[in-house]
C-alpha cells in the first residue's frame, strides 16, 4: 500500500509499505543487475550505505543461475541474505539493449543468450514466472522499449503491444500469487508507460493503464538516446495522467540533477547504473561536482574524496591512496568508489526526503544544483 504523505507542488513524499518493510520515497535503488552490486559490494555494506532497495534483473537470473535455482534457494532474498525490499525488472530493457539478438512477436520475445547463444523465449508469462521464482517484492511488467528515435508508427503499435501484455502480465501474476507454493504471495506488480517522445502516446498509454490499478507505475523508454530537456518535458506532460496515490518510477534515471528534476515533477523511484559504473572508473559525485581521481592533481591529496561525507571511504582513506588503488587496478579501490557514489545517492535521497518534509524542496534542488556546478 502507498501513502501519501505531502506534496510540494508536484513533488510527492510517501511510503510503500511492503511484505518486506516500508520503502520511504522518493527512493533511489541500489541497481545489483546479477544478485550483486557490481564493485565487491556486500549484503552488509548495502544495510551501512543506507540502501532501501536492492534492483536485480529477471533476464540475467533467468539466464544465469536460473530463477529455478533462486527459487529451489528460497528466493532471491534468501539467496543473497537481503531482507528489505527487492524489485526486478521484468527483461524487457533487453528487448531494446540486445536488439541484434532478438525477434519481437506478439507473443513475446525470442533471444538468444549474451551468455552462451541459446535460444530464450520471453512473453508476458514467462516474465511474471521468472519473478515469481526469484520472489522479488515488486514486479515490473513486460513491455518493449522502443528506440527514443523510432518512428510513430512503430512506436504505437509498441505502445498498444505492451498495454496488452500488461494485461496479461496481471493476470498471470494474480494466479501465481493464489498458488499454494508460491514464495512471496504479495508480490507487487507495476505497470510501464512508453511511447518514446511522442506526448499523445504517452499521455493516451498513461490514461489505459491507470485504469487497470496497478500497485505502481514506471515510465520507461527514456534515458535512451533524447536529451534531458525531451525527458523532463515527457514527465511533465505524462506523469499528471498517472495515479497520483500510486508509486511512480522513472526507470534507468539517472544523474543526482536527473532525479532532483525527477522528484520535481511528481517520481518517487530512480535506479540507475551511473554511480557503480562511474565508481569503478574513478569517477566519484561529491556535493561540489563530479571528480575524476586518475586526475594527477590527486596523487598526493590527503583529504577524503569529500569532507563530511560518512561513508567507509571518507572516513578512513584518502583521495591519493584510493587513486593508488585505482592506478594499481587493486579491487578495493573499486570498491571503495562504488560505496562511496551510493552512499552519495543514497543520501541526497534522505536529503530530499527531509527536505519534501519540511516543505523546503524547492530551495533545496535549487541550491543542490549551484553546488554541483562548482569543482572540488
Amino acid at each position: 500500500m502507498y501513502k501519501l504523505l505531502k506534496r510540494e507542488g508536484r513533488a510527492k513524499r510517501g511510503e510503500l509499505h511492503t511484505v518486506h518493510g516500508v520503502i520511504q520515497t522518493p527512493v533511489f535503488m541500489n541497481v545489483g543487475t546479477a544478485a550483486a552490486i557490481k564493485g565487491a559490494v556486500s549484503t552488509e555494506d548495502l544495510e551501512q550505505i543506507k540502501t532501501q532497495v536492492e534492483l536485480s534483473n529477471t533476464y540475467h537470473l533467468h539466464v544465469r543461475p536460473g530463477d529455478e535455482v533462486v527459487r529451489k534457494m528460497g528466493g532471491l532474498h534468501r539467496f543473497m541474505s537481503w531482507d528489505r525490499p527487492i524489485l526486478t525488472d521484468s527483461g524487457g530493457f533487453q528487448v531494446f539493449s540486445l536488439a541484434s539478438l532478438r525477434k519481437i512477436k506478439e507473443e513475446g520475445v525470442y533471444f538468444h543468450s549474451h551468455v552462451d547463444g541459446r535460444k530464450i523465449f520471453m512473453g508476458p508469462e514467462e516474465s511474471m514466472r521468472i519473478q515469481s521464482n526469484l520472489a522479488s517484492t515488486i514486479a515490473m511488467a513486460f513491455d518493449e522499449c522502443p528506440s527514443s528515435r523510432a518512428d510513430r508508427k512503430y512506436v504505437q503499435d509498441s505502445a498498444d503491444r505492451t498495454a496488452r501484455w500488461l494485461e496479461r502480465c496481471r493476470k498471470e501474476l494474480e494466479r501465481l500469487n493464489g498458488l499454494e507454493d508460491t514464495i512471496n504471495k504479495k508480490q507487487l506488480l507495476f505497470g510501464i508507460n512508453q511511447g518514446a517522445v511522442f506526448d499523445d502516446i504517452r499521455i493516451n498509454h498513461a490514461k489505459r493503464i491507470a485504469e487497470m490499478e496497478l500497485d505502481g507505475y514506471a515510465i520507461g523508454g527514456l534515458a535512451v538516446g533524447e536529451s534531458h530537456e525531451e525527458m523532463y518535458h515527457i514527465l511533465e506532460e505524462t506523469v499528471p495522467y498517472l495515479p497520483a496515490d500510486k508509486p511512480t518510477y522513472l526507470m534507468g534515471v539517472g544523474t543526482p540533477a536527473n532525479i532532483l528534476e525527477g522528484v520535481e515533477r511528481g517520481v518517487d523511484f530512480f535506479d540507475c547504473v551511473y554511480p557503480t559504473r562511474n565508481g569503478r572508473h574513478g569517477h566519484l559525485y561529491t556535493n561540489h561536482g563530479k571528480i575524476n581521481l586518475f586526475n594527477a592533481k590527486y596523487e598526493l591529496d590527503g583529504r577524503p574524496i569529500e569532507e563530511g561525507c560518512g561513508c567507509p571511504a571518507c572516513r578512513r582513506y584518502s583521495r591519493a591512496y584510493i587513486r593508488h588503488l585505482l592506478k594499481a587496478k587493486e579491487m578495493l579501490g573499486m570498491r571503495l568508489c562504488v560505496l562511496h557514489n551510493l552512499y552519495f545517492y543514497n543520501t541526497m535521497m534522505e536529503e530530499i526526503r527531509d527536505a519534501l518534509d519540511a516543505g523546503e524542496f524547492a530551495a533545496y534542488k535549487e541550491r543542490k544544483l549551484s553546488g554541483f556546478s562548482s569543482l572540488a
